[in-house]
């Protein structure tokens, strides 16, 4: 959990101020998981902050929302190409996208 709130420190993703008087908050709650390997032993336990959906209202509290999520066929099509061409791929693994 502290890492998780480190990384928001570290982006700058919020900043702590004053509720307005006739607001009220959105909630936020912790999620926890644990990830695990291919022989399925627990190899890290995770936890993320996430807001409380059901309390946001769309224009007030968010514009959009958005979940970068690849199709198969995209990632397919994309080592294909880069195979065709000689390209380098590495692999990274992004811990914090803000």
């Amino acid at each position: 959990m502290q890492e998780e709130l480190n990384q928001f420190e570290r982006s700058n993703v919020w900043t702590l101020v004053d509720r307005p008087s006739n607001q009220s908050t959105i909630g936020t709650k912790w999620v926890f998981r644990n990830k695990l390997d291919e022989s399925g032993n627990i190899v890290r336990n995770k936890a993320r902050l996430v807001a409380q959906g059901y309390t946001q209202e769309e224009g007030i509290d968010f514009d959009e929302t958005y979940a970068p999520v690849a199709r198969m066929e995209a990632i397919r099509m994309f080592l294909a190409y880069a195979c065709y061409h000689d390209f380098n791929l590495f692999q990274m693994d992004v811990k914090s996208a803000f």
